[in-house]
């Protein structure tokens, strides 16, 4: 496999930096043991899971989510 820099992969053309970005992101998925979590970020998310457990239909999916970020798409 070829090594190469930086700089030779941000002249890629953009579909194949995306490539790479995945790349990356899914070697590091892989492994989440690598990225422990904060106390401070597995409190809130106990508290997050807590409250979804109570009121399942309290939160908003990912339509409506997009939608408020991003109308009309």
């Amino acid at each position: 496999m070829k090594t190469i820099t930086l700089e030779e992969v941000l002249q890629l053309p953009v579909p194949e930096r995306l490539r790479v970005v995945e790349t990356i992101w899914d070697s590091i998925v892989d492994h989440p043991e690598a990225l422990p979590l904060t106390d401070e970020q597995r409190t809130d998310l106990d508290k997050r899971l807590d409250a979804l457990e109570r009121d399942p239909r309290a939160g908003s999916s990912w339509d409506e989510v997009r939608g408020r970020i991003w109308p009309g798409k």
